[in-house]
């Protein structure tokens, strides 16, 4: 009786969304106008930060710093250049005064300092050659985005005997942002054609080549929309807007895909357009929705994060995996139902074609037979390969991102490595303590107590601002910022005992907080992921192994892509190929991240799979020529996305900033090893190991499965007998095009 409910809630749902095909595809233009116009200005208002976590002591202290001694936390850097010309000459030092001037003069900054009015040493190149004017710019990120537009501009460049850069964290955070703009025109203009061939290629129709397009630009405009509102009361990163691109795309083919897919068979079978749509919906359309959730459980684990950096994308992620959901299980078979036959019009590889088209499927069948006769072979060498590509990731070094996600001509960019390798001290590397409700002798004996900690050069003494009651301390560690060592240091300070309230900060500080941050939330994200997998796949299939299996495998097929990270992007080798910079550390959100979104389009794949060969075994009871049937059906399919998709994360991968570069082509390369290897060669092989062991689950479950289980085939009987396969749905031959 759970089945029939099913099917008939799944047929109520096929018939309002095909009743009214030109309504339905004219309610969907409506949407997509009115999302251009919500999403409208979205890039605008997103920001460029949002790494370190915001409850933690470091982020107290930055603000408060900021808030009492402004100068201490500069954002803005003036570099002033003499051309030549000593700074301390009279001419640059007359320069170099009215610059500072006329920056203090300006409403929105505060805390200006400059070398010619302090002399400070830290403030002057080693050379004599250049030197420094810091200053705060007032305000949250988008007042400081927009001071920063308005103020550059009017300091860069030749000022009589000078030429003056900007440089500083808010230089750098406007660059990323504008960057990144730019970059996802050019991945969009690389992807959009060159996926679209692919499509023609892959469907041998320009028609239907073009039915994921329309769905992956709905969900984008869609998501943009529900970006722009969320940005009204929270910060959004900028880098979501990749995600956005990139998985909008990439679902939307996945989707259409296997719908058309579907729909196909059913014409071939002699069905109606209206009827195939139907059936599709019943069969492939629940995978789909499957698959969709499945995904948007992965991406939603970044919600446990405090870092609005990864809550970004599970805001992007689970909007655009339910917005191409919707697209492809409403619009789409709207679409189908007016197409009809013609969904197989304007086959642009006939001219290519020198002979009939033969079935690809056969390759994939007799693969998988090769497979499971020689599994344990298979099964080893590929979990052996996957390990062995994943060993560069056991020496992963965790920093934060700076100015080097920068091309290294970006001025930002520049600005900060000149002050890096000319300026006496690291720029970075010193650790800042506040100190609240401290007196004189107070403070004294806390910097006496710091400066005989090991690790410590020195430490300044104490600035101190009178109304307020706070003061601070400088502590210059031995190390970088991003030194064991270091952060080790920072730990040692904040168990130093003192009578007042002592916070610290600084990059090594932040750093430490948010890898314990992460650390703290990593097992409830793993958790949630986790359980939402197990469940989602049990209801696919009914079975309590293969959902264990379908975790652990998905979880080994990113191995090579976090061992790649290190190898590429930590130690630096083919930085010159692909034009980044090597900091020799990794962004420390950006493996959460990763996981996060590779994990779920991993399951993707998995769940078109695992679905096709339920559905089969479902039919015959055979447990080998279920697995040599989904693989049959689904792995051109399966092949076909994943380069599709991997073709997007490569554009996505041009990017000039390290981390989007790292985020695309690592994201390109777990996809196509998921594929490739775990799809075609591990699952067969684990399967065919397991037997029909496979298959088992205890009575308390399947009774659960019966109840509420959902697969392609319709699941079991009420009486836990194989569902035969109904005689009024015959077996669909084999599709003659290719998919």
């Amino acid at each position: 009786m759970a089945d029939v409910n099913r099917d008939s809630a799944v047929g109520g749902w096929a018939r309002a969304v095909t009743a009214r095909p030109r309504l339905t595809l004219l309610l969907a233009l409506l949407f997509t106008a009115l999302a251009v116009v919500a999403g409208s200005g979205v890039a605008d208002r997103l920001a460029s930060g949002g790494w370190e976590a915001p409850d933690s002591e470091s982020s107290y202290a930055t603000a408060a710093l900021a808030d009492h001694f402004p100068a201490s936390q500069p954002n803005l850097v003036l570099l002033v250049d003499g051309r030549g010309t000593a700074v301390d000459s009279p001419a640059v030092a007359a320069q170099g005064r009215e610059l500072a001037s006329r920056l203090a003069a300006d409403p929105d900054i505060t805390g200006v300092t400059s070398y010619w009015d302090t002399h400070a040493p830290v403030l002057r190149a080693r050379d004599g050659g250049s030197a420094m004017i810091t200053a705060r710019i007032k305000g949250d990120d988008d007042a400081i985005a927009t001071s920063v537009k308005r103020i550059a501009p009017a300091y860069r460049g030749t000022h009589g005997p000078v030429e003056v850069s900007v440089g500083g964290s808010a230089a750098v955070r406007h660059e990323l942002q504008s960057t990144i703009q730019d970059d996802l025109v050019k991945a969009e203009m690389i992807a959009l054609p060159v996926t679209l061939v692919l499509l023609v290629m892959v469907f041998g129709s320009a028609i239907a080549a073009l039915l994921p397009l329309g769905v992956g630009i709905i969900a984008i405009l869609g998501t943009n929309a529900v970006l722009r509102g969320i940005t009204s009361f929270t910060d959004v990163s900028v880098f979501a807007q990749n995600l956005t691109t990139a998985l909008g795309l990439g679902l939307a083919i996945d989707y259409a895909l296997f719908i058309v897919r579907r729909f196909r068979e059913e014409l071939a079978a002699g069905r109606t357009p209206r009827a195939a749509v139907g059936v599709t919906l019943r069969t492939a359309g629940r995978t789909v929705l499957f698959s969709a959730l499945t995904v948007a459980a992965s991406l939603s684990a970044m919600l446990v994060f405090p870092q609005y950096f990864l809550r970004s994308f599970a805001y992007a992620g689970i909007a655009v995996v339910l917005l191409a959901a919707a697209a492809a299980l409403v619009v789409l078979p709207a679409c189908l139902v007016l197409l009809g036959p013609r969904v197989n019009a304007l086959d642009l590889r006939k001219v290519l074609r020198r002979r009939p088209a033969s079935d690809p499927g056969a390759g994939y069948a007799a693969f998988a037979r090769l497979v499971m006769r020689r599994a344990p072979v298979f099964a080893i060498g590929a979990v052996a390969g996957l390990l062995l590509l994943g060993l560069p990731f056991l020496q992963v070094r965790f920093g934060t991102a700076d100015d080097r996600q920068l091309p290294s001509a970006a001025e930002s960019h520049v600005v900060q490595q000149h002050i890096r390798q000319e300026f006496p001290g690291s720029p970075d590397g010193a650790i800042t303590v506040l100190a609240q409700g401290a007196d004189s002798s107070q403070l004294a004996g806390y910097r006496k107590q710091v400066a005989a900690l090991p690790g410590v050069v020195r430490v300044e003494p104490p600035v101190v601002a009178p109304d307020s009651g706070a003061a601070y301390l400088t502590v210059l560690p031995k190390g970088e910022a991003v030194d064991d060592g270091t952060q080790q240091l920072v730990g040692t300070i904040r168990a130093v005992p003192a009578d007042f309230r002592a916070s610290v900060t600084g990059q090594s500080a932040v750093l430490v907080d948010t890898k314990h941050a992460i650390a703290q939330r990593l097992p409830w994200a793993a958790g949630i992921i986790a359980l939402v997998t197990l469940l989602l796949v049990f209801l696919l299939t009914g079975s309590a192994v293969i959902p264990l299996q379908a975790v652990l495998l998905n979880a080994l097929s990113l191995t090579a892509m976090f061992g790649a990270v290190v190898w590429v992007f930590q130690d630096g080798h083919l930085s010159g190929l692909l034009g980044f910079t090597a900091t020799g550390s990794i962004e420390t959100t950006l493996p959460v991240l990763m996981f996060c979104v590779a994990f779920g389009l991993s399951m993707d794949y998995g769940v078109f799979l695992l679905s096709r060969i339920k559905e089969e075994y479902d039919r015959n009871g055979d447990h080998e020529a279920a697995i040599e049937f989904g693989l049959k059906r689904t792995g051109g399919l399966i092949t076909a996305a994943a380069v599709i998709l991997a073709v997007v994360m490569v554009a996505i991968g041009t990017s000039r900033v390290a981390n989007t570069k790292m985020l695309g082509l690592g994201i390109a390369l777990a996809v196509l090893m998921d594929a490739m290897v775990v799809r075609t060669l591990l699952v067969p092989a684990v399967m065919r190991l397991t037997g029909r062991a496979t298959w088992w689950a205890p009575p308390v479950l399947r009774r659960f499965h019966e109840r509420f289980g959902i697969s392609e085939g319709g699941g079991a009987a009420p009486d836990g007998t194989k569902a035969p396969h109904s005689p009024k749905e015959p077996r669909s031959p084999e599709p003659a095009t290719r998919t």
